[in-house]
């Protein structure tokens, strides 16, 4: 099981967004056959196995074991990552073109650039999980909190300067064999935090 896995099929992302299904996927994180699952998520096993061979029929499912029960063949199956993403290549009509309008200082260039980031590195994932290789990437995530509007233009100039020079400094378009890397800087305010549910009381409390 992979941690993480990048959905491009459109039939495919149709099949994971179904209710349904997504509490079949949460649910299979551990490996379990149609009846476990039935009583798990208080479904009948039919329709349990209905949403199953959907799942199966898209790689979002894998058999792991049959097991022999008398005069029935019971399949136990388990979700092909702990989690999903799916790519904008699954809307391809309707993927965002970072290309169009490029503004560093807006939000939806932003949004455009991540959209382009998730399919970029979604497909390339898919080839090296094909090719059995690993591959090689690179990622900061840090938090800086600002005093002043002032501050915070003052350190993105910054930034773009020292992204500017390291990329002069190690770009080479002559060697053979080089490969082109892409870099993406991204700064933006932090969301905060969702509202989540107590299980004992139906009053959101802040999530931590």
């Amino acid at each position: 099981m992979f941690d993480i896995a990048v959905i491009e099929d459109p039939a495919a992302a149709e099949a994971s967004l179904d209710p349904t299904r997504a509490r079949l996927l949460a649910a299979l994180a551990e490996p379990a056959s149609a009846t476990m699952l039935a009583a798990r998520v208080g479904l009948p096993r039919q329709k349990v196995n209905y949403h199953l061979r959907a799942l199966e029929q898209h790689g979002l499912i894998e058999l792991v074991e049959e097991r022999r029960k008398g005069n029935v063949t019971e399949r136990v199956m388990r979700a092909t990552a702990a989690s999903y993403v799916i790519s904008p290549l699954a809307l391809a009509a309707v993927r965002p073109d970072p290309s169009h309008t490029p503004d560093r200082l807006s939000a939806r260039w932003l949004l455009a650039l991540a959209a382009r980031l998730v399919q970029d590195v979604g497909s390339l994932i898919t080839g090296a999980d094909r090719a059995n290789k690993r591959l090689a990437t690179f990622a900061v995530d840090a938090t800086v909190r600002f005093a002043t509007a002032r501050d915070r233009a003052a350190f993105a100039d910054e930034l773009a300067t020292t992204i500017t020079a390291l990329v002069a400094k190690y770009h080479d378009e002559h060697t053979p064999g080089g490969r082109e890397h892409r870099v993406v800087l991204a700064l933006h305010p932090s969301a905060e935090p969702a509202p989540t549910t107590s299980p004992d009381t139906d009053t959101p409390t802040e999530g931590r």
